[in-house]
């Protein structure tokens, strides 16, 4: 009798997926430690406060809150927007404190801070966009703290230019507002936002007599001509300064890095960013756009 030969299908093994790029060992951070450390963890937790350094896992946290000093986030910690680079919670916010002003300003005095950041999350529901609690937060801090410089990092008021007045007119030296990324990426990026709206939050900002500020993260996906309009673009709406550092994934939801750069590549944008009228640029990998704020209040413009 013939053997009975057997023909099994050849199965082709899937490909692999493509291997994330390593984290190279200029991103390196030191774990948060130290008294001065302890003293703003405590003052954060004592008045119930939310920090962008906490919610956003700023890799600097603990360089920061070593030196004494924070970025505090009002109008809660949930956020209207669900963009795909950003750690902090997406959905309806619920809290709407408006004793929130008097405790910021509290904890901004114990601290001793000499400059504050001040940022939000997105209120989209609030017919204001949450401008009223941003000029009384600011209001409070100047009354308490005449000596403290401020920057408020606020988000975009989807043409609301009514709530962008309200929201810079507390008396404030830097107001910052984040393009994040360049033109193409958005949709991918910031889904809910547009680039050309967000030029022109700036473009009003600075044309009431502000001092600006924004900033960008690398490692999207970015080209290089796309950077560089995007620093053209930002001169010519009136930009004063801009910082540039490296995305990094928050978590596994999130976009992953398409590329980790270089930091002689942060040092050439840098260089050609100040050349295309920036005023003043603070680049490298683990710049975010609250890093050296202090020193952002004196760049002449």
């Amino acid at each position: 009798m013939d053997e009975l030969l057997l023909t099994l299908p050849i199965i082709q093994p899937e490909p692999a997926a493509p291997a994330r790029p390593r984290k190279p060992d200029w991103l390196r951070v030191k774990l948060p430690v130290g008294p001065e450390y302890a003293k703003v963890r405590r003052l954060v937790d004592e008045h119930k406060l939310h920090t962008i350094c906490e919610s956003g896992n700023c890799p600097n946290m603990g360089e920061c809150w070593g030196a004494g000093t924070a970025t505090f986030m009002i109008l809660g910690n949930v956020c209207t927007r669900s963009c795909s680079f950003c750690a902090v919670a997406t959905g309806r916010p619920n809290e709407y404190d408006t004793d929130e002003p008097r405790r910021v300003a509290e904890a901004i005095q114990l601290m001793g801070v000499k400059h504050a950041v001040i940022t939000s999350v997105n209120r989209d529901e609030l017919k204001d966009r949450g401008a009223s609690i941003w000029l009384e937060t600011v209001v409070r801090v100047k009354q308490l703290s005449p000596t403290t410089t401020i920057e408020t990092l606020i988000p975009d008021v989807k043409a609301n230019w009514e709530a962008l007045d309200t929201m810079i007119a507390g008396g404030q030296e830097v107001v910052s507002h984040n393009i994040e990324t360049v033109g193409s990426l958005y949709r991918l990026v910031r889904p809910q936002a547009k680039y050309d709206r967000s030029l022109e939050q700036i473009r009003r900002t600075k044309a009431a007599g502000k001092r600006t500020k924004s900033g960008i993260m690398l490692g999207l996906g970015e080209k290089k001509d796309e950077m560089y309009q995007a620093m053209d673009d930002l001169a010519a709406n009136g930009l004063d300064i801009l910082t540039l550092g490296q995305y990094l994934q928050p978590t596994k939801r999130h976009l992953e890095v398409a590329e980790f750069i270089h930091p002689d590549l942060f040092s050439h944008y840098r260089e050609e960013g100040l050349a295309r009228g920036l005023k003043y640029i603070e680049a490298g990998p683990l710049v975010r756009s609250s890093y050296h704020a202090e020193r952002h209040v004196n760049v002449p413009i």
